[in-house]
This record gives C-alpha cells, sequence and structure tokens, in this order.
C-alpha cells in the first residue's frame, strides 16, 4: 500500500489539473454513517426501509416520517468536522493543483474545510426551499425545526437534497463531467460507483492517471492505475 500512495503522491505532485470525485467513505472517518456498509444506513432497521424513507413518493405522501428520519440520521452532530481528506483537497485548490471537488455528500464537509469548487451533485442539507412556490430559506427551517416545516404559502419547506426519483440537476452533471474529461489526474474516493448515474461519470475520464481508493471492491477497479484499499483520511494525510 505504501508504494501505491508513493505514486499517488507522485502523481499530485506533477499535476496542476487534478480532479476529485467523492462519496459517502469520505465522511465516515468524521463519523457521519454510510448507506450500505455493514452498518450503514440501509442495514439499520426503521418503521419504513431507508432508501424507500428518502424516496420523494415518500416524502410527499408521509413527510412527518421523512422529517423524523431526515433530522435523526441525515443530519450530522455539530461537532462532526472536516477530516484529513477534506483539508487536503482544500490545500490542493489554493495550491492550483486542484481544479474541483465533485461529491455525492451532502454534508457541507468540503466547504467546511476551504474548498470552493464544489459540485455537489446529490444537493446540501445547508440549503432549503418551499416545494411549492420555490421560495429560498435558511437551513435551520428544516434542521432545527419540530414536525413538518411550511412556508407562509402553505407548502412544504424541504431540504435542497435529491431524493430518490428525482433526478440530478443538469447544470451539476454537465459541470462534473467537463471537469472529468479535461482532467489529468482522476482521484476517486470513498464511494462504491453503485449509484447511477453519478458513478457513470468515471467513464468520461480521458486523462493520464486514474486512482481508486475505497475499502472495498468497486465496478471500476479494473479501469484504474492504481487501487488502494486503506481508510481515505490516512490516504490523504501521505499526500
Amino acid at each position: 500500500m505504501d508504494s501505491s500512495v508513493s505514486v499517488l503522491k507522485q502523481w499530485v505532485a506533477e499535476s496542476d489539473n487534478i480532479v476529485f470525485f467523492g462519496g459517502a467513505g469520505v465522511s465516515t472517518e468524521p463519523g457521519i454513517p454510510d448507506f450500505r456498509s455493514a452498518d450503514g444506513l440501509y442495514n439499520q432497521k426503521y418503521k419504513y426501509p431507508p432508501e424507500e424513507i428518502i424516496s420523494h413518493s415518500f416524502f410527499e405522501r408521509n413527510p412527518e416520517e421523512f422529517y423524523r428520519f431526515y433530522r435523526d440520521k441525515l443530519i450530522p452532530p455539530a461537532d462532526v468536522k472536516p477530516n484529513r481528506c477534506h483539508l487536503r483537497l482544500s490545500e490542493l485548490e489554493r495550491e492550483g493543483k486542484l481544479r474541483a471537488v465533485i461529491t455525492q455528500n451532502i454534508d457541507g464537509l468540503h466547504q467546511a474545510a476551504g474548498s470552493e469548487r464544489v459540485i455537489e451533485l446529490h444537493g446540501s442539507i445547508h440549503r432549503c426551499y418551499c416545494a411549492k412556490c420555490r421560495r429560498e430559506y435558511d437551513e435551520s427551517a428544516v434542521n432545527d425545526a419540530q414536525g413538518v416545516p411550511r412556508c407562509g404559502c402553505g407548502g412544504v419547506i424541504r431540504p435542497d437534497v435529491v431524493l430518490y426519483e428525482e433526478g440530478l440537476r443538469e447544470d451539476d452533471l454537465t459541470d462534473a463531467v467537463n471537469y472529468i474529461r479535461e482532467a489529468d489526474v482522476l482521484i476517486v474516493g470513498g464511494t462504491s460507483l453503485n449509484v447511477y448515474p453519478a458513478a457513470g461519470l468515471i467513464r468520461y475520464f480521458r486523462g493520464k492517471h486514474l486512482a481508486l481508493i475505497n475499502m472495498s471492491p468497486t465496478p471500476y477497479d479494473n479501469m484504474a492505475e492504481l487501487v488502494i484499499r486503506e481508510k481515505i483520511g490516512q490516504v490523504f494525510a501521505r499526500i
């Protein structure tokens, strides 16, 4: 593993056109649960399956239960901080090496670490709006409220996150494709690459070096020049 990390470190040193594409595993080290691991949200017991609760149809049908789950499981504790991966990516951006972070996470930890060019494919818990009139609200209107938050127009105020049965924003997808297509080095980390269409973005890479950092195998391991089975924070602490 040390030799693989050394190679990745060399790629980073030699490139000024790096893109990082990350998933839930980037945030598990600070204490945010992922979805598909043994201890992930999909393997915990609720009245309804978690993947059903965070769907568009369930949100409309049973907003009370949606918000109970959302506030209990998707809002990180106040003491959760960016880890070494988040912080090093921010440093690489300031050094002129990293062009963009593309993330499937909704926790905002990349921005908290100082990253500026962040494409949030699945939205953010730090933004919310009325599902009826589209008026924007501060995140506290959802995250710190009780029950189902309502707009003055009577509509439900919802988090600006992409639920199951909803499509990704076209602008975000276009930006992500362009960054990946033009990158010299693509580092993919903390993601099983099983959730589409986000996982399919890796196919647009045409650059020099592709590295995959994940504790478990992915469907795209055979495409990568480097496959590193270590915790992502530990890897970024060494590059």
